[in-house]
C-alpha cells in the first residue's frame, strides 16, 4: 500500500516536475564581469521515428501543438490451420489520439477491441540528450490508466475495472543508425485471478537500426519480474519501420496479444520460441 501511494503522489507531481524542466532548456556560461551570456544548448536529433516501439513506448515526444493518430492492429495467433497466417483469426484493434501540450509533454487517449479498454496517458520528456554529450541520453516518463467498459456484471466494485502502468524509458541515439533504449516498468490491477499478484515489475529492451534514410529494423523485448507462481511469458517481437514525413508504419511479428502494455506484461502466456506468434502493424500519422 505505501508503495502505491508512493506513486500515486509521483505520477500527480510528474506534470509540476516537467513543467518546471521546460524553463531550463538553456545554460549559463562562466559569469565574467556581472555578466552572464546565455549558451544554448543543441538537442540530438530523436533516437526513435515514432512514439511505439512495435509493443511498447519510445522516449518520442513530439513538439507542442503536434496531434498524433495511432492504429494498432494484431492479427490471431499463427496456428497452421486454414486462418491464412492469422489473418482469418480474431483480431484485437487500439485506436488512439495523443496531443502535445508542450515540447516536453504529452496526453493521450486510446480505445482497445478487447476486454474494451479506455486508456488515458501521460507521457513526458524529463532529460533530453544533447548533440555535444551534456546530457548523454534522454530520460522520459510514460504512465496510463485504464479502465475496462465491459457490463457491469463482469465486476463487484467500479474500482475492479481500472488498472496502471508506469515506466521509465532511457535511450540513446548511439548513431545515425543505431538508437537504444532500456525500460524497467510497473504494472498494477485492482483485481486479479486468485493466485496472482496485483502488481508486476518488468524490464524492456528496444532498439532501432536504419537501413535506409525511410526504413528500420526494429527489436522489441520485455521480461516480466515476478515472484508469482504463474509468470507471464517474455514479450519478444521483431519488425521492420518505415517513415516519411508525418507517417510511420511498422509490421511485425509478435507473441503479444493485448496492446496496452500492462494487459501484454500481465497476462501474456505465449512463447514466442515455441511457435506463439502473431502478425501486426502499427500506423502512426502526426499533423
Amino acid at each position: 500500500m505505501k508503495l502505491l501511494k508512493t506513486l500515486f503522489i509521483v505520477v500527480l507531481a510528474m506534470p509540476t516536475m516537467l513543467f518546471a524542466q521546460e524553463q531550463k532548456d538553456t545554460i549559463a556560461a562562466v559569469k565574467e564581469d556581472s555578466i552572464a551570456p546565455v549558451v544554448e544548448v543543441e538537442l540530438e536529433r530523436a533516437a526513435f521515428e515514432s512514439t511505439s516501439l512495435i509493443e511498447s513506448q519510445t522516449n518520442r515526444v513530439y513538439s507542442k501543438g503536434t496531434i498524433e493518430m495511432i492504429m494498432n492492429h494484431r492479427f490471431g495467433l499463427v496456428t497452421g490451420t486454414n486462418d491464412l497466417i492469422g489473418i482469418w483469426a480474431p483480431a484485437n484493434i487500439r485506436l488512439a489520439v495523443n496531443y502535445s501540450i508542450t515540447d516536453r509533454i504529452t496526453v493521450g487517449y486510446g480505445t482497445t477491441k478487447d476486454f474494451r479498454l479506455q486508456d488515458f496517458s501521460l507521457k513526458g520528456a524529463i532529460l533530453r540528450q544533447t548533440v555535444k554529450g551534456e546530457m548523454p541520453v534522454s530520460v522520459t516518463y510514460y504512465g496510463n490508466a485504464s479502465l475496462s467498459a465491459l457490463p457491469k456484471e463482469n465486476f463487484y466494485h467500479l474500482s475492479d475495472r481500472w488498472s496502471f502502468y508506469n515506466q521509465i524509458i532511457i535511450a540513446r541515439r548511439l548513431s545515425k543508425a543505431i538508437s537504444l533504449q532500456l525500460g524497467p516498468s510497473y504494472s498494477h490491477y485492482n483485481v486479479v485471478e486468485p493466485g496472482m499478484y496485483n502488481d508486476l515489475f518488468a524490464i524492456e529492451f528496444g532498439g532501432r537500426a536504419k537501413v535506409t534514410s525511410g526504413m528500420s529494423i526494429l527489436l522489441d523485448v520485455n521480461q516480466p519480474i515476478s515472484s508469482q507462481e504463474s509468470l507471464p511469458k517474455s514479450g519478444f517481437s521483431v519488425g521492420t519501420e518505415f517513415s516519411t514525413v508525418g507517417h510511420t508504419f511498422q509490421i511485425f511479428i509478435s507473441n503479444y496479444r493485448g496492446i496496452i502494455n500492462q494487459q501484454s506484461n500481465m497476462f501474456n502466456q505465449n512463447d514466442f520460441f515455441k511457435g506463439d506468434f502473431a502478425i501486426g502493424f502499427n500506423i502512426g500519422r502526426t499533423w
